[in-house]
């Protein structure tokens, strides 16, 4: 509280660990910066210093990775029916961005946008590899700056990484997180999604790309259940709910295309259309055998001999 009103030359002394003179040459540097810093004496006589409201301000920074960090953050509690703490996470960004001039806004609005069109679609909380912070950095810098991006990356299964050149297009973040690309030697061919854990390093080429205009992210992610694609398996599912579970699974969203079938013997049916088939496993477990898989049959065949019915909550 007591730095609301300023701080003093012991408060400085502390915070950088520092002699009084050097203390004292601090404050005289930033009277100089900061000709309209307010200075006093408080009650006990101690000289206080205080920088105006708007030099606070011209201070303020804020890169386009934070910012598109805070909305992933609010996408995420949204999408996990966090509702209210995503409003508050929401109202924070707004008192943030009011702070910030604008001459500094302006100048990360772009890389903001960029960011944001390829940060995906955060899936459900829970168990989740770990990326190292200095690849993810490389992957962000490339996507900003439609750069081709070069990796070493193990395929599962191979005996050894392989290095690659990849035109980055986004990141699906899930209980894994895949690099959306595609293969510089075949830019007209399909996307592919690199696990990102298993790039083992990653580094800018200095050659740009240009973007497919008529590529959605969002679009591509509504593909999957989670963040796996398989082309192969993409098409309707359908479940089934028994009437004990119904109320329960009507609670949860398990697919933005899912449209939800009330059934006359209380049972409720879901369909939807996606691809990743081990994942929809995967969540399927939990329910034990509260739920019957209608379609498609390679699913069904899938958890048939997995549906249990001695787990004593549903998730």
């Amino acid at each position: 509280m007591a730095h609301r009103a300023g701080v003093t030359l012991a408060d400085v002394e502390e915070r950088f660990e520092i002699s009084r003179r050097t203390a004292q040459r601090m404050m005289q540097a930033l009277e100089a910066q900061f000709p309209d810093t307010a200075s006093g004496y408080d009650e006990q006589g101690l000289k206080r210093w205080r920088l105006q409201t708007s030099a606070v301000r011209d201070l303020l920074t804020l890169s386009p990775e934070e910012l598109a960090a805070l909305d992933l953050a609010i996408e995420t509690l949204q999408r996990t029916a966090s509702g209210l703490e995503a409003a508050e996470l929401r109202r924070l960004k707004e008192k943030i961005l009011a702070l910030v001039p604008r001459s500094k806004m302006a100048r990360v609005e772009t890389d903001h946008e960029v960011l944001l069109e390829a940060q995906g679609l955060a899936s459900r909380p829970g168990p989740a590899a770990r990326i190292r912070p200095d690849i993810a950095a490389v992957i962000s810098n490339a996507i900003k700056s439609s750069q081709r991006l070069r990796i070493t990356y193990h395929s599962r299964g191979a005996a050894a990484p392989s290095m690659r050149v990849v035109e980055p297009y986004g990141v699906l973040i899930g209980i894994r997180r895949y690099l959306v690309a595609r293969s510089k030697d075949d830019p007209g061919g399909p996307l592919r999604h690199f696990v990102a854990e298993r790039i083992q390093s990653g580094e800018l080429t200095g050659e740009s790309f240009v973007r497919d205009p008529g590529f959605d992210l969002h679009e591509h992610a509504r593909k999957a259940f989670g963040a796996f694609h398989n082309d192969t398996e993409f098409g309707e599912v359908v479940w089934r709910f028994t009437p004990s579970a119904a109320d329960h699974a009507r609670a949860f969203a398990f697919h933005p295309s899912q449209v939800l079938e009330n059934q006359p013997d209380g049972s409720l049916i879901v369909r939807f259309c996606a691809s990743g088939h081990l994942e929809m496993c995967w969540h399927l477990y939990m329910w034990g055998d509260q739920v019957e898989v209608l379609a498609p049959e390679a699913l069904r065949k899938m958890v048939l001999l997995y549906r249990r019915s001695d787990f004593p909550a549903l998730p």
